[in-house]
């Protein structure tokens, strides 16, 4: 009989895929936001990682194993100086992914890709400030030594392509 609970081999597990899953959104985040401007360093990490967080739940297959991700993402998202809008949007994100894994038992296929793509909006945290408290966000940007130049940049692909 399976048990339901994690275990501590099921958080060590969790500790690993979430390291890898940590590695591949840093790294496509960098290299799609130095190429493709814009929304893809939101989409492309998110297609990149996939991988890792089907190999997650199709190990783990216990409630909570979502979440934890979701939560060491978050707290690094907060850590790092963004908003508490992404710390709340990544665990809000995992916690319904997760809960849409455990109704599936994690074994639906079609499931367990709706749960990744709810998850996936977690890493639109950091970007939602950009778009809905623009001026919270530049007041924090300024606050944490950003210059007008860098700013003016940041926003410069968005405002042209991005606000109609």
């Amino acid at each position: 009989m399976k048990e339901n609970k994690l275990m501590i081999q099921d958080l060590i597990s969790i500790g690993v895929f979430t390291a890898i899953y940590f590695v591949l959104v840093t790294i496509a985040t960098f290299a799609t936001s130095a190429i493709i401007p814009g929304l893809s360093y939101v989409l492309i990490p998110a297609l990149i990682s996939g991988c890792v967080y089907m190999l997650l739940v199709v190990k783990i297959q216990k409630f909570g194993a979502i979440t934890i991700m979701g939560l060491v993402m978050s707290i690094f998202f907060f850590s790092s100086g963004h908003f508490i809008l992404s710390f709340v949007t990544n665990i809000v994100f995992a916690i319904i992914a997760d809960l849409i894994g455990y109704i599936s038992k994690y074994k639906n296929k079609a499931m367990i890709l709706l749960s990744y793509i709810v998850f996936s909006y977690g890493l639109m945290g950091p970007v939602l400030p950009m778009w809905f408290l623009k001026d919270q966000y530049v007041s924090n940007l300024v606050a944490r030594g950003k210059d007008a130049v860098y700013i003016e940049r940041l926003f410069e692909y968005i405002l042209q392509n991005y606000v109609y």
